[in-house]
């Protein structure tokens, strides 16, 4: 009897054990709440707001499921970034560098840095491998850069159960059987990657046997998932949108759009069936894609406002949870965006997947074995020099945990093949261009790189050039180039003449000394010109149809610390370059119209240089002003490397054209030239541009005589959209020089 008594009171408690582990009762008593967030692209941002209402009401989560950004958020929040983190977090983030495949060039070189902004278009390929980064538009590699920073400390395999602060899941789709895939463990960074991988935008993530892409095709709104770990009490957000209806359907975008939110619909009802309190935050007016400043304030502070609105039943629930309105969860200390900045104390390197001669690279380059810290900037340099300058096609810093400190783990992926870029432009003056460049690693002890670059339009331009990457920061460069020039040259605002002429150039730079902002080149050139045609004045003498070569000793400096390639708002650019230019490596020969020879003379000097400085005197209003000027001194000035002027850039149509504001097509001035231009920049919005120039100019064919000719004004006034694809604008002018008014419009990076 005594035993059945036994038996019967150990079943009891068995039962009880089991029934509390089954409602996921916490250790106090009360009752276990889940935060469950749904996919939604930017919108989701409206998680935040609706968190910090959350916390302010003293609501404990213990549990938190995500899909897509509701995966981002909710990760972040489950290791300890708190609502008002989250808030900064995103605010500081550029969005448009963050979910683009952009490299952030400022610690590489000038010529890497210059490259981004002249193609549309940039993408590694490993010929003859699988690329395990293929099948979207956007490999999603600066993402992911970004949520290892965020979850340093959290990046190994972990169990999201037992080893976050949080208990945390998220979704993503399996596309190989189209399956749910829920990450309990893992990689965090790596799961959120996944989680929001958009089909066709960006890239998958591949793991094993899976190919995952974004959560929201399978199970958007992850309530079921949030039941299946414990949770008693589901509190949900959701950013979607009211039904589409016909109406709605009027372009392809829409029809995309709904097709995705039709697929998203997977068990979205009856996960709603199953949550306490649903927050459903307007969205509307935004989509995925609305990452702006401004969206993103908006939409933070709907999710704010909407929460705010269920205030009372907020309340109400403290109560079925088990507490009453007073409570007050214990917070951990919160981890801050600051984290992103502050310096870690490294215990050690390890470099998986290099080569020995990459690891060497690296510790030269950034002079790893005398740093004993490490922060998020020199993260994201070391992998973009693997990238860069490596030609990895993919790199991944990760930091462990080690004794007092953190382990970096530099991993690389495969080697690319090639390097393909691709731009293109049009404006009023040429048309439309199109720009393709190959850059090409050679398999070497030393780093070799060879790129390949083909312009195309009314002037062509073909280039090769070898570039040798030792470990210190001297870059020897062999190049050869041609260009079909097709010129036309003006006379105070009246077209003169046009000449066509092949330029065949050779250059060897033994020197070209490299550092973050800076960069300092000695070299030999020799240049050929083949004259073809000549149409319009018969009078001109600025140029003769003679064939002729040259040989130049050249010495060129370059300075940028701007912020912005096109639109800067702070630091400096400088160039100074002196060219000393011969026939036979020491003298000049004189040539008449015609082009016979009439004697010797020492070579050509020439002195160019400009200096930009900029001053932001408000976040949006700019000031810059600019001083260039180039100098030719010598018996004999080959009328090929006259001085020119005209347009808005340096080096346009031919090298040695400067711009001028006001004088829109190039237009030859005398051998010594110095002009000054003062800029103010006003931006208008997050993109939007007005720029007013104003620029004077003496010249003089001695420089006794600079003083004596009628000085150069003109000014203009330009509006321009920065898009993805480059500046798009018009430019109107006038100068006293042309006397009239030119109007010019460009579409796209400049080349």
């Amino acid at each position: 009897m005594n035993m059945k008594k036994l038996l019967l009171m150990i079943a009891a408690v068995l039962m009880i054990s089991a029934a509390t582990a089954q409602t996921g009762s916490t250790a106090n008593g009360r009752k276990k709440v889940a935060v469950v967030l749904s996919g939604g692209g930017a919108k989701g941002m409206a998680h935040i707001g609706v968190l910090k209402v959350l916390e302010r009401a003293g609501i404990p989560v213990d549990i938190v499921t995500g899909t897509s950004m509701g995966s981002i958020i909710g990760g972040l929040y489950a290791i300890g970034y708190n609502a008002h983190a989250l808030d900064s977090m995103v605010r500081v983030q550029d969005w448009s560098y963050v979910i683009s495949d952009k490299e952030n060039m400022r610690s590489q070189s000038l010529d890497d840095r210059e490259k981004q902004y002249t193609y549309v278009y940039s993408t590694g390929l490993t010929i003859g491998k699988h690329n395990s980064q293929a099948g979207g538009i956007i490999k999603g590699k600066n993402l992911a850069e970004l949520f290892q920073r965020l979850c340093t400390g959290y990046t190994d395999s972990l169990d999201f159960t037992r080893d976050l602060r949080i208990p945390f899941a998220c979704v993503a789709t399996n596309i190989i059987d189209n399956s749910e895939v829920d990450f309990h463990s893992g990689r965090l960074p790596q799961a959120m990657r996944a989680s929001m991988a958009i089909p066709a935008a960006f890239s998958p993530v591949r793991i094993g046997d899976k190919v995952l892409v974004d959560g929201g095709l399978k199970n958007n709104y992850p309530a079921d998932v949030a039941r299946q770990m414990g949770a008693d009490i589901i509190i949900g957000v959701t950013v979607q949108g009211p039904p589409k209806v016909a109406e709605d359907m009027g372009g392809t975008m829409s029809i995309l759009s709904q097709i995705i939110d039709v697929n998203c619909k997977n068990k979205y009802d009856e996960n709603l069936a199953i949550t306490d309190l649903h927050v459903p935050v307007n969205t509307k007016g935004y989509g995925s894609a609305s990452f702006s400043p401004s969206a993103i304030d908006t939409l933070i502070r709907r999710g704010e406002e909407e929460a705010m609105r269920h205030w009372d039943d907020i309340i109400a629930l403290k109560h079925r949870i088990g507490i009453d309105e007073t409570y007050r969860p214990v917070v951990l200390h919160p981890l801050r965006p600051q984290v992103m900045t502050e310096k870690t104390h490294v215990s050690g390197y390890t470099f998986e997947n290099m080569t020995p001669q990459a690891e060497r690279f690296l510790r030269q380059k950034f002079s790893l074995n005398k740093r004993d810290s490490i922060d998020a900037d020199l993260e994201q340099q070391l992998t973009t020099s693997m990238r860069v300058d490596l030609f990895y096609q993919t790199a991944e810093c990760r930091l462990v945990p080690e004794g007092d400190g953190m382990r970096v783990i530099l991993s690389a992926g495969p080697r690319k093949t090639v390097q393909l870029h691709a731009g293109v432009r049009y404006d009023t003056e040429e048309y439309a261009a199109v720009q393709l460049g190959l850059d090409i690693p050679l398999k070497t002890a030393i780093p070799v790189n060879t790129d390949i670059t083909l312009r195309l339009g009314k002037r062509l331009m073909a280039r090769g050039e070898i570039t040798i990457h030792p470990r210190s920061f001297t870059r020897p460069t062999l190049r050869y180039s041609f260009h079909r020039n097709d010129v036309d040259i003006y006379m105070e605002g009246e077209r003169d003449y046009n000449i066509l002429y092949n330029q065949f150039q050779a250059e060897l730079i033994p020197i070209d000394f490299d550092l973050r902002h800076f960069n300092l080149q000695f070299g030999l050139r020799w240049d050929y010109m083949h004259y073809r045609n000549k149409l319009g004045s018969e009078t001109s003498t600025q140029v003769s149809l003679k064939n002729e070569h040259f040989f130049s000793y050249r010495a060129k400096m370059t300075y940028n610390s701007e912020d912005n390639w096109n639109f800067p708002t702070r630091g400096a650019r400088f160039q100074g370059e002196y060219a000393y230019v011969t026939n036979d490596f020491a003298q000049l020969n004189d040539r008449a119209a015609d082009g016979s020879t009439q004697g010797k003379a020492a070579g050509m000097s020439e002195v160019s240089a400009n200096w930009r400085m900029s001053f932001a005197l408000s976040s949006h209003f700019t000031l810059q002003p600019m001083f260039y000027g180039r100098l030719l001194f010598g018996n004999i000035i080959p009328p090929v490397f006259g001085n020119t002027i005209g347009g808005n850039w340096f080096g346009h149509y031919v090298e040695q054209q400067m711009p001028f504001a006001g004088i829109g097509n190039m237009e030859y001035v005398a051998h010594q030239f110095v002009a000054a231009q003062l800029q103010a920049q006003q931006r208008i919005g997050t993109n939007n541009y007005v720029i007013v120039r104003a620029a004077a100019a003496q010249q003089g064919d001695e420089l006794s005589l600079l003083l004596d000719r009628r000085t150069l004004i003109g000014g203009q006034v330009a509006y321009y959209y920065n898009t993805i694809v480059g500046p798009v604008g018009a430019t109107l002018g006038y100068s006293n020089h042309t006397r009239k008014a030119y109007f010019y419009l460009n579409l796209g990076y400049v080349f």
